[in-house]
Parts: C-alpha cells; sequence; structure tokens
C-alpha cells in the first residue's frame, strides 16, 4: 500500500511504501551503532575554514576540528578522507566533538604499546630536562628517559644528550595517566653482553687493557673494560703515598691497567696501574748515593721521626736525633709539619730493606766541633736549669748545648742527697767547664768549683783533736750530719754519741740540737770529717756528762764509760763514717 506523507502545511512531500521506510530507518540504526565514542573513524573533509576544518563522520552531524591540529593543512583540500578521534558524539549543544590530534596520539600510542609488549627498539630525540632525568619525543610523544637509564656508566651531565637522536627501548606504560618510560641503557648492555663473555673469557694474569674510569671511592677506582667493571685498588693506582685516588685518576679518564688476578664465577677483576710503571727502587743506589742532597714532602709523622717522600714510592725517615744539632727534640712536629717540603740529606740506604735514614741537621755545620774553642776547660760561664735528676743537673749554656753538674760537684761542703737542695729548675747558676766528649756529645760542669777549695782550710781549722759545736742537720741510720762553723758538713757515728746504744735516734736528737764535738778523723781527699761527742766528754767533769745525757735524755754515763766508749772507735769509725 502507497500512502502519501504529508508535512504539516498539508502537502504532499515525500511517498513511501512501509518496507522501504522499515529498511531505511534499520541502514541509519546500523550507521549509528557502528560509530561508538572513543574510537579513531575516518572522515572527509567537506569544508575548511579560517579556524576548523569540518569532517563528515558519516553521523547525522558534521564535527569541526580546530585548524590547528592539522600539521600539513595547506596540503589538505574538501574531499580528502583523514582520520579523527570521537572525543564525544554529542556536547551539550548537540553538536559532534572531533579530534585530529588525538586520532594522531593514539596511533602512536597503540605503536608505543606494541613496542612496549614485543620489545622492539624505537628511536626517539632528547628535547629537555627535566627532574632526574630527560624528556624524549618518541614517535611524536612525550616519554621519560630516568638518568640511570641513559648509560652504563653514571651521566653527570645532561645537558649533553639534549637535541641528540637515540634508540630507546620502552620499559613502562602506564595507561590510565599515559606515561611511557623508556632505557638506552638496556640496550648498551645488550650490546656490551656478549663483549662483556668474551672479555671474561679471554682474561689472563699480567694481561694489559685499556679502560675508563667510571666511579672513584676512598678505597679505589672502577674501571671500564668495555661491559666489565674491575678495582684498582688505591694501593695499587701508585708507587708513592696517597690520600685518594683522585690525585691519581679522573673520572671518565682513559687509563691503562694490567690484570692483577680476577675471579670468573664473581665476576671480580683486580687491576693495577702502578705495576705498569718501573719500581722505583731498582736504581736507588745510582740515583741517590749517600751524601746526596735531596727535597721531599712530610707525609707522615711519628713519636720517633718524620718520613719523608723524595719522589713517588721513595720515602726515607728524618730521626728526631738528626733534626737538629742542638735542640732537644721530643716530637718531630716541633721541627716540621704535615705536607711540609724539606731539605735533608742521605745518610744511609737499605735497598733490600727499602729503607733510607735521611738527616736535616748534616745541612748545617756541626756546632759541637767549635764547643772547645768557645767553651774551654776551666772557663766559667751562667747557665739555666734546664733539668733536675737523682744524679746531677742539666745546665743550659745555650740553646740546645747542655752540661752535666754532677751531684757531687755541687758543693764543696754539703752532703747533698738531691740537687734539689741546692737548685731548681730555670735557676741562673754559674759554672766551670770540667771536660767536652765531642763524640760523645757531653760536657761535664762543676759549679762548687767557682769558689777555691775550702778543703785547704779546713785542713788546718779541722785537724784532729779540735773541739768544736756542730748544728744537727739531718738524722741517718747510722748517726747524725752536723754543721760546723765554716759551713762544712761533718758526721757523729751513733757509737760517738753514747756509751749505750741508741734505740731511736729521732727521741734523743732532732734537727737544731748543737752538739760540743771532738775531731777524731779529717780525710781531705775524701772530704770527709769524722767528730765525736764521747771524746769531747772524755777528761771533762761528771756534772758536764750528766748536763748532755739528760738533754738528750741517754742513758747514765760514767767517765769510765766515756773513757771505755772513746777508745774503742778506733775499729768501728771508719765503716761508720764511710756511710755518710
Amino acid at each position: 500500500m502507497v500512502e502519501a506523507m504529508k508535512g504539516k502545511n498539508g502537502l504532499e512531500e515525500r511517498e513511501y511504501s512501509e518496507a522501504e521506510f522499515q529498511e531505511l530507518a534499520k541502514l541509519y540504526e546500523k550507521t549509528m551503532s557502528s560509530i561508538s565514542q572513543g574510537e579513531i573513524v575516518r572522515g572527509r573533509v567537506v569544508h575548511i575554514g579560517e579556524s576548523y576544518v569540518a569532517v563528515d563522520i558519516g553521523f547525522k552531524s558534521e564535527g569541526a576540528i580546530p585548524i590547528s591540529e592539522f600539521p600539513n593543512i595547506k596540503e589538505l583540500k574538501v574531499g580528502d578522507d583523514v582520520e579523527v578521534y570521537l572525543e564525544s558524539v554529542e556536547n551539550k549543544d548537540g553538536q559532534l566533538i572531533l579530534s585530529r590530534k588525538r586520532a594522531d596520539f593514539m596511533r602512536v600510542w597503540e605503536r608505543v604499546v606494541k613496542a612496549f609488549e614485543t620489545g622492539e627498539v624505537l628511536k626517539g630525540r632528547c628535547v629537555r630536562r627535566t627532574k632526574g632525568g630527560i624528556v624524549v619525543d618518541l614517535l611524536g610523544i612525550d616519554a621519560f628517559l630516568p638518568g640511570s637509564q641513559i648509560d652504563v656508566r653514571p651521566v653527570r651531565d645532561f645537558d649533553a644528550f639534549i637535541g641528540r637522536e637515540m634508540e630507546f627501548r620502552v620499559v613502562k606504560v602506564n595507561h590510565p595517566s599515559e606515561n611511557v618510560v623508556v632505557s638506552h641503557k638496556v640496550l648498551v648492555e645488550e650490546e656490551l653482553a656478549g663483549q662483556r663473555k668474551m672479555i671474561l673469557e679471554s682474561l689472563e694474569k699480567g694481561q694489559i687493557l685499556e679502560g675508563h674510569a667510571k666511579a672513584i671511592t676512598d678505597f679505589g677506582v672502577f674501571v671500564d673494560l668495555g661491559g666489565v667493571d674491575g678495582l684498582v685498588h688505591i694501593t695499587d693506582l701508585s708507587w708513592g703515598r696517597i690520600s685518594h685516588p683522585s690525585e691519581v685518576v679522573k673520572l671518565d679518564q682513559t687509563v691503562n691497567v694490567v690484570v692483577l688476578d680476577f675471579d670468573q664465577e664473581k665476576k671480580r677483576i683486580s687491576l693495577g696501574m702502578k705495576q705498569l710503571m718501573p719500581h722505583p727502587w731498582e736504581n736507588i743506589g745510582l740515583k741517590y748515593p749517600v751524601g746526596t742532597k735531596v727535597q721531599g714532602k712530610v707525609v707522615s709523622l711519628t713519636d720517633y721521626g718524620a718520613f719523608v717522600e723524595i719522589e713517588k714510592g721513595i720515602e726515607g725517615l728524618i730521626h728526631i736525633s738528626e733534626m737538629s744539632w742542638t735542640q732537644h727534640i721530643k716530637h718531630p712536629s716541633q721541627i716540621v709539619s704535615m705536607g711540609q717540603i724539606v731539605n735533608a740529606v742521605i745518610l744511609s740506604l737499605d735497598k733490600e730493606g727499602k729503607k733510607i735514614s735521611l738527616g736535616m741537621k748534616q745541612l748545617e755545620p756541626d756546632p759541637w766541633l767549635n764547643l772547645l774553642q768557645k767553651y774551654p776547660v776551666g772557663s766559667r760561664h751562667t747557665g739555666s736549669v734546664r733539668n733536675l735528676t737523682n744524679f746531677g743537673v742539666f745546665v743550659e749554656l745555650e740553646e740546645g748545648v747542655d752540661g752535666l753538674v754532677h751531684i757531687s760537684d755541687l758543693s764543696w761542703t754539703k752532703k747533698i742527697r738531691h740537687p734539689g737542695e741546692v737548685v731548681k729548675k730555670s735557676d741562673k747558676i754559674e759554672v766551670v767547664i770540667l771536660g767536652i766528649d765531642v763524640e760523645q756529645r757531653r760536657i761535664s760542669l762543676g759549679h762548687k768549683q767557682i769558689q777555691d777549695n775550702p778543703w785547704e782550710v779546713f785542713e788546718t781549722t779541722y785537724k784532729v783533736g779540735t773541739s768544736v759545736d756542730g748544728k744537727i742537720v739531718r738524722l741517718i741510720e747510722k748517726g747524725v750530719i752536723v754543721e760546723l762553723p765554716l759551713g762544712v758538713d761533718g758526721f757523729v757515728p751513733l757509737s760517738q754519741l753514747s756509751q749505750t746504744p741508741v734505740k731511736n735516734i729521732s727521741e734523743s736528737f732532732r734537727v737544731g740540737d748543737t752538739l760540743p764535738l771532738h775531731v777524731i778523723e779529717f780525710d781531705k781527699d775524701n772530704k770527709k770529717i769524722v767528730l765525736s761527742v764521747l771524746e769531747f766528754l772524755r777528761g771533762k767533769e761528771q756534772k758536764i756528762v750528766d748536763e748532755y745525757v739528760a738533754s738528750h735524755r741517754l742513758s747514765p754515763m760514767t767517765l769510765k764509760d766515756v773513757m771505755t766508749s772513746s777508745s774503742m772507735f778506733s775499729e768501728s769509725s771508719p765503716d761508720e763514717s764511710s756511710n755518710t
């Protein structure tokens, strides 16, 4: 049946049979169902305007695409087929939304995803730096190249790669954010894998290879041998002493190395650089004969001296005793410091033990050779007390020149137990030169010799049998030491203090007590005067004896006892008096 289809004006517009109408409706629905949002579809350019391009994709309306999305707009013409991306079937205004740029991106994205899945290598261009790496133009989309994925060796200058075209492998794809991460390092590693295998299989001890300093640490340098890393330990970098490997090698520097050892399983390779240079000790005797003047740097200080590097790998020791003719050096830091350049003389050389003895003082004349002229025996000088010992006093005559005053040469008259009884440190003291031993570097001094020997006078003043008063200055085990009028000390044995044994001398006699005495022995050569109270009391009245006994709380004595005890001295006095 044919029906007339009329419009609102009642006029006949067109006539279709029912079957034809249904067929047309089905075709229209089929067209609509084949186009979905978010897909790439083909369309035909129907109009090119100043700011947009109209594209017909067979939908009920055309889509308008900004002209900026067509990089080849000058070549584009009406009727051309183009691929576009259907972003929206209908926006709020009922318009179809298409994108040429998005279609191009999706085609590239599909290619990138496929490359990620298959491992295909893609080319790209480094366009700009970004935090942690470089942005790469990969087929028209931005991809991220991390700094760690640029090369197998650490890259310190990312800017050097900007503008460079390189090959990459896609290592990560994030679909939701449409981010792509690429790597050039994996391609380098694959390329080096074959080289690494060849190198490891061909390694031999003693083999010389060329490499690049890949990394520098405190303990050594890692060298890239072409896919395999080896370590040059700090001790194998130079024959000389170094504090850090960077003193010898710089990053990325090309170096020649020798294989010292390797472990194929652990892929550890020990390398050396100094082994490619001649050992500095080979011709040491010819280069540095004894007596040669050298210059070097102080590289180490110890309590006993300073080690000086006179060239790489050759060090000598300056012992503290070889630093100065005159100064008393307790530590080398008094004379030299770390890193200081010093001059020295070769004193001895041990090639087998690799030891060199150096001297600094030998660069100057030995002042001891002229000491005899400057300090003749018998001459008088004033010096400063530098040190006190149990056996004497060290006196500094001038800087670095000391002499010893033995304790026996401090006083003509006093029995000195320690030099501190006479002088103290830093005191000025007059001395006489008694002797100089240039070889042993010793000067013997005397202090008592400043005055004439008084024992010539004492010989007359204190001859045997003379009576004299003495003041106790010291109590000792064998008796007492007394000071006589002329300032000389004398000795009174216990046996000459009392007829009966004195059990505790400090209970009967005190320092400062005055004793009546009689000289019973005088020895000028040994400078000894021995005295006796009993000999003094001999022949005196009993009253005087009793007064002496009472004042010192002694056991009672009679004149007969005194006579008997005094006569016994001839046998006992020499041994007793010698203990003073």
